[in-house]
């Protein structure tokens, strides 16, 4: 019994313990918002940042010093000797000092102010906006606005080492959420900020690593997971990737563009483990699109024909089998320019064509005639 009691209470004081730790920077913005009666909104055009936060033009580090402002800054236009103004600023019997907040990030403003030339409101979108100072903490800056710059491709590293003191239990709070193992797909436009996308996603999307043991290259059951179970048989089970049907319905996601199947396969090489591909052109090898069996589709001297109206509403979707950059011959069997004269193939462009100056050409710079033309 006496046992019972000592895991009870080590059980309440683990509680109160992270209970007071885990609140501690949420608990400095609370009570901030009750001792400061301060509008951004207000002071925008009569006051620059480093007016007030006089300290930030020379900090290099977020946890060595407050960067909020103390009494000496608000002297500079306040008269803060007057004890009968004090609740233009603070509210009524609170005198106390702001509760700094500890930062877990490393942040040099004297760099990216000197160095950078970047202007306070350049991360803090909207600032000026806010009402009453505290209520700024929904305007510090988000992950995403950091990858404006550091994502490793144009002007700084994404190491999460670089800006995070420490990446132990480093998870965004959306990962946090109910459901989001389930959800996270709609929101994948970020992963790869911390995430190694042709890894990680395998971790749980093996669907495309196949094995042909039980299956017939026409199994539609495939994909499916390679794992080995206890009892030594490979069982054919979903991953979570696609439905079970999909080698069948995959064709209206792609023209539907619902799913981006580069993201995961490659067309080259996935794609031509059933449509088999000759010489790169999955066409002549006869796996071909039904509307490409239509009458119409190709129609000699016609520039109307089917394909050119397919090809001038999706040329993704020629894309996907033919190589439009030139390595594909069966576009340029018929759209040549044998005679070296710009404009007269009647297989290409209609007669007068060049006479037509109102075309998408000008002010579209994903223009169909770009495909071809440089």
């Amino acid at each position: 019994m006496k046992l019972k009691y000592v895991y009870t209470i080590i059980g309440l004081a683990s509680i109160l313990y992270l209970g007071f730790t885990n609140s501690e920077s949420i608990d400095s913005v609370e009570t901030n918002k009750s001792i400061i009666i301060f509008s951004h909104a207000t002071h925008d055009g009569s006051a620059e940042c480093s007016d007030c936060h006089s300290k930030v033009t020379e900090s290099t580090n977020l946890g060595a010093v407050s960067l909020l402002p103390v009494m000496d800054d608000c002297a500079q236009c306040h008269d803060v000797e007057d004890e009968d103004n004090c609740q233009m600023c603070h509210y009524e019997d609170v005198l106390e000092p702001f509760t700094p907040k500890t930062s877990a990030l490393l942040f040099n403003h004297k760099f990216h102010i000197d160095e950078q030339k970047m202007e306070c409101a350049d991360c803090h979108v909207g600032i000026m906006e806010v009402d009453y100072a505290f209520e700024s903490a929904t305007a510090f800056p988000p992950m995403q606005k950091c990858y404006t710059c550091h994502n490793d491709m144009s002007v700084a590293t994404n190491n999460c080492e670089q800006c995070h003191i420490s990446t132990v239990n480093l998870v965004p709070e959306n990962h946090k959420t109910v459901g989001f193992f389930k959800n996270h797909k709609f929101n994948s436009d970020n992963c790869q900020m911390c995430h190694n996308q042709e890894t990680f996603c395998e971790d749980c999307h093996v669907a495309t690593i196949g094995i042909d043991e039980t299956n017939l290259s026409n199994d539609f059951y495939t994909p499916y997971s390679p794992h080995t179970y206890v009892d030594g048989v490979k069982q054919q089970v979903i991953t979570r990737v696609h439905d079970l049907n999909f080698r069948f319905t995959h064709g209206i996601d792609a023209k539907g563009k619902t799913d981006n199947c580069q993201s995961c396969h490659q067309t080259e090489t996935f794609c031509a483990e059933c449509h088999a591909s000759e010489s790169g052109d999955f066409a002549m090898s006869g796996i071909v699109p039904i509307s490409h069996t239509m009458p119409n589709f190709v129609t000699g001297l016609t520039p109307g024909s089917d394909h050119a109206i397919l090809a001038k509403r999706d040329i993704e979707r020629c894309a996907s089998c033919h190589d439009v950059q030139g390595a594909d011959p069966n576009c340029i069997l018929c759209h040549s320019d044998p005679d070296g004269v710009k404009g007269t193939n009647p297989k290409t462009h209609p007669t007068n064509f060049m006479r037509d100056i109102h075309g998408d050409w000008h002010t579209d710079g994903g223009s169909v005639c770009y495909d071809c033309h440089s």
